[in-house]
């Protein structure tokens, strides 16, 4: 006696799959189509859907060494003969899966190549075998979830309206330090403002720099600095002190650019300066 073809011989075993004498149902219907559209393997002694002989590949339950990748095409082709009258995406998907077994038992099989681009064999199943395990939780919570009593089916609510009113006591507990940083917060949160200042009282130093540019060249001998002063800045308070740091600042620039000397006879003498004098080079 011949051994029947494994597809069939393992698609027998199910019970759904058997012959049913008479009218069958719709839900027997869709059970008996959704049984033949499942291929089934025997391979090295499992037995079950492609998907689930993939997904014991990916955690590493399934030795892929001893896996005949032959058993395993004969069986496919089979299903191929059996599924032309199925839906062509279905077979492109165990097409795929398939692929991938054979792809990782010969990743496996060769040795690694140390100058080769990529993760190696044992990476790509580490990291399937945690999508998978990922995949896995989030099915049992969702199960868990869903196993759950739930409102209007399995529990119902009150009729009457609830009565039931909730007080809330708060109790604050804070010691000295705790009670002397609250006081200083309150007391200094308005006196740390951001200052604030009136810019058209401010002469920057690129303005300082372009006026003692233009000026330097005219100036006699040695010129104060107030006489660098812009007309309008020499009168008010806040505006001379600031014209007159600017000015200062712009002089030690070019001061150091070698084009301005500086003189200031002693402490807290006026500041001059003077356009530095071109000598001739020998």
């Amino acid at each position: 006696m011949t051994e029947r073809n494994p597809v069939a011989r393992a698609a027998s075993d199910i019970p759904y799959l058997r012959p049913v004498h008479g009218p069958a149902s719709d839900a027997d219907s869709v059970a008996h189509r959704r049984a033949e559209e499942a291929l089934i393997v025997d391979v090295d002694g499992y037995e079950g859907p492609l998907d689930l002989l993939l997904t014991l590949a990916r955690v590493q339950k399934v030795d892929l060494m001893k896996i005949s990748v032959l058993h395993l095409a004969e069986q496919y082709l089979a299903f191929i003969e059996q599924a032309r009258s199925l839906r062509i995406e279905l077979a492109a998907d165990y097409l795929v899966m398939a692929a991938w077994l054979a792809f990782l038992k010969s990743r496996l099989l060769l040795p690694p190549d140390p100058e080769a681009e990529g993760p190696s064999a044992e990476e790509m199943a580490a990291h399937l075998a945690f999508q998978l395990e990922r995949l896995a939780a989030m099915r049992q919570a969702a199960a868990q979830l869903m196993g759950r009593d739930r409102l209007g089916i399995s529990r119902f609510q009150r009729g009457s309206p609830e009565t039931v009113a909730k007080k809330r006591r708060t109790e604050w507990q804070a010691g000295l330090i705790d009670l002397m940083r609250a006081y200083a917060r309150l007391k200094t949160r308005d006196e740390f403002r951001p200052y604030a200042f009136d810019r058209q009282d401010v002469f920057t130093m690129e303005q300082a720099l372009d006026r003692l540019r233009a000026l330097i060249g005219y100036a006699g001998d040695w010129t104060d600095l107030s006489d660098f002063l812009p007309d309008g800045w020499a009168s008010r308070g806040a505006r001379r002190r600031s014209a007159t740091a600017a000015t200062f600042a712009a002089s030690l620039e070019l001061a150091r650019q070698g084009r301005i000397e500086i003189r200031q006879p002693g402490p807290f003498a006026p500041i001059s300066f003077r356009r530095k004098p071109v000598t001739d080079q020998p």
